[in-house]
């Protein structure tokens, strides 16, 4: 894999100088110095003490990445909603974790990515992680292909750069059209699992905005301002209003038209990092939540008759 930029800067600098300018890391450096990785500047090999001046050509040539022997490979096929050679955006299903475990040792979406890789046969074969759901949320999962990729979706992360939208439905008619839910949440005492609002969590912020209105449930758009483990599920439970079919968040209201919380990562957006234009990938509302709709849609409409 080799990235290549122009120098535009008119006062002179070092190689390692520019190379920061590109957000490039000490440790990606060090990889590309000793693990068959390589530095030219106009095409010739070059140390990052090299001056260079505007207009000149600087490449870099990321050393391959081999796969790790302890994730297994899984046949089962994945949905391509984007793909190019930095990143790769796929529809996760419902009931699919996201990573290995104890309990879940293969068939995660990490397991089917490298299986998709590998009868591909990318030279990079490193799975890269970039944004996990929880086991019944469906929707957008972000992978990167490359370590590169890797890192400067973690700053889009970090610096809130990186937009994700949810949709949901949940118990209750909202009467606010729009609000934003600025509640900390911490880890349940007594849970290794389970999350709360309280006092002493880390601060948590979600959006959003009502899309329709049922009987007895809203369906809502959702962005998160922060990254918390079961947030939504969190912070909806706690105005009142949980998800339909969470059961974790919501016992004893299971629903008769769902067995997974109502939950789906609809959008992401974000610019992309190499060639500077945004890139839009959406993922449509799959099946059981169309039918939940159109039960709840029934439902209404026989109230109304």
């Amino acid at each position: 894999m080799k990235i290549e930029w122009t120098v535009t800067s008119q006062s002179p600098m070092t190689l390692k100088s520019f190379l920061k300018t590109k957000r490039i890391s000490k440790r990606l450096l060090a990889k590309v110095k000793f693990q068959g990785g390589r530095l030219e500047v106009n095409q010739e090999l070059s140390r990052v003490r090299k001056q260079v001046s505007e207009g000149d050509r600087v490449s870099l040539s990321l050393p391959d990445e081999p796969a790790n022997d302890h994730l297994e490979i899984s046949d089962k096929k994945i949905v391509v909603l984007f793909e190019d050679e930095h990143f790769l955006l796929v529809d996760k299903p419902s009931n699919v974790p996201s990573v290995p475990s104890s309990l879940y040792r293969n068939h995660t979406m990490a397991n089917r990515v490298k299986g998709y890789i590998e009868k591909k046969d990318y030279r990079h074969k490193t799975i890269h992680i970039v944004t996990r759901l929880d086991k019944d949320t469906s929707g957008v999962m972000i992978f990167a292909k490359h370590g590169l990729a890797h890192s400067y979706l973690d700053q889009l992360l970090k610096g809130k750069e990186l937009y994700k939208e949810y949709v949901a439905f949940v118990n209750g008619k909202l009467e606010k059209r729009w609000d934003l839910i600025d509640r900390p949440i911490g880890r349940m005492e007594d849970s290794i699992i389970k999350r709360q609002v309280v006092e002493t969590g880390k601060p948590s912020k979600t959006e959003y905005w009502v899309k329709k209105r049922y009987r007895d449930s809203t369906l809502v758009k959702i962005q998160l301002h922060t990254g918390r483990t079961h947030q939504i599920r969190v912070h909806f439970s706690d105005i009142g209003h949980a998800l339909l079919g969470d059961t974790l968040y919501n016992p004893g209201s299971a629903e008769k038209w769902i067995d997974r919380q109502a939950l789906h990562c609809a959008k992401v957006v974000f610019d992309h990092p190499f060639t500077g234009k945004e890139l839009s990938v959406e993922s449509p509302l799959p099946d059981d939540l169309k039918r939940l709709s159109n039960q709840l849609e029934s439902v209404s409409s026989e109230k109304k008759s």
